[in-house]
């Protein structure tokens, strides 16, 4: 059975589903550290131009998702899961298209076992 590099919760489908009903495709970018932190960034694929660095560690709930190459090394090792969280106080604080609906979405990571490693989806 093939792990995959990133994964998402139920709500932050939900959230995902929602975007996608107004906007369209959309593409996932986790950020670096610029203005919005390490947070994935949710952008409408015609918006956003993915660097040729970034590499991209699959997708979630059918949006293409990239890491930088650089963030990419630190997190090799790592699943990382899309979650989200309400965030009515951040409203218009954000490029990620969620933020307007109240919500944020977050990264959790965690190592992978051996046997998963094995077992990864190439990239």
């Amino acid at each position: 059975m093939k792990i995959n590099r990133v994964e998402v919760t139920p709500k932050a489908c939900e959230v995902i589903e929602m975007l996608k009903k107004e906007h369209g495709e959309l593409v996932f970018n986790q950020s670096g550290g610029c203005c919005d932190g390490t947070a994935p960034m949710c952008y409408a694929k015609d918006d956003f131009y993915v660097p040729s660095r970034n590499v991209k560690l699959g997708e979630i709930c059918g949006c293409e998702f990239f890491m930088d190459k650089d963030q990419f090394e630190y997190f090799r090792h790592s699943q990382i899961t899309i979650d989200v969280k309400e965030e009515k106080a951040a409203f218009g604080n954000s490029f990620s298209l969620e933020i307007d609906l109240g919500y944020q979405f977050i990264t959790k990571s965690r190592i992978f076992t051996d046997e998963e490693y094995k077992n990864l989806e190439p990239i």
